[in-house]
């Protein structure tokens, strides 16, 4: 797996209509989003973040040239009412992600691409120190995948609008360079 060749391109208008078939299959809608999202939902969403209208930067996830998911990385002190629950320091990236083609979940992928990712795109930021996410608690595949990628719980907030709490896990700029 470690000859693939990931890319992570720009999110643009022309990708709302794979967005939305993505958001709307089953084993996405476990994890991410919950519910059905009419087309116009979707666009409204995302449009926000191609159009920078939003301090989200969003990328569509590339394996060998096919478009199979989605990931997103923001500075969390941009979104205060998240914030105020994480309660990230100044230079913390938050990141969220799914694979969307059905094609290639539960492979292993998962795991080369947040790698990636965070190399390619969150780490070479100056301004970014750590990185963030918050699977729900209950989501061991995605836990395991990120601890494989050297994140660690550092704990478990309950956001209201959110059904499940949130395990929060964090890598360090450092202990990302040394492994």
């Amino acid at each position: 797996m470690e000859s693939l060749k990931i890319n992570f391109r720009i999110l643009e208008l022309k990708d709302i209509p794979i967005v939305y078939k993505w958001l709307n299959t089953d084993f996405v809608k476990q994890w991410y989003g919950k519910k059905n999202m009419t087309l116009d939902e979707v666009s409204e969403k995302y449009s926000q973040y191609i159009k920078k209208e939003k301090p989200t930067d969003a990328y569509i996830i590339q394996i060998d040239s096919n478009d199979i998911g989605y990931i997103q990385t923001y500075m969390i002190k941009d979104y205060p009412d998240y914030d105020k629950y994480v309660q990230a320091n100044q230079g913390s990236s938050g990141l969220d992600l799914y694979i969307g083609d059905p094609n290639y979940i539960h492979k292993g992928y998962g795991k080369y691409i947040i790698f990636r990712f965070l190399n390619d795109i969150i780490f070479s930021n100056p301004k970014v120190n750590d990185c963030i996410l918050g699977p729900e608690q209950s989501n061991i595949p995605a836990i395991k995948t990120y601890s494989k990628v050297g994140f660690k719980w550092i704990k478990t907030i309950q956001i209201p609008s959110e059904e499940e709490p949130e395990y929060l896990m964090q890598i360090t700029k450092e202990d990302f360079e040394s492994s």
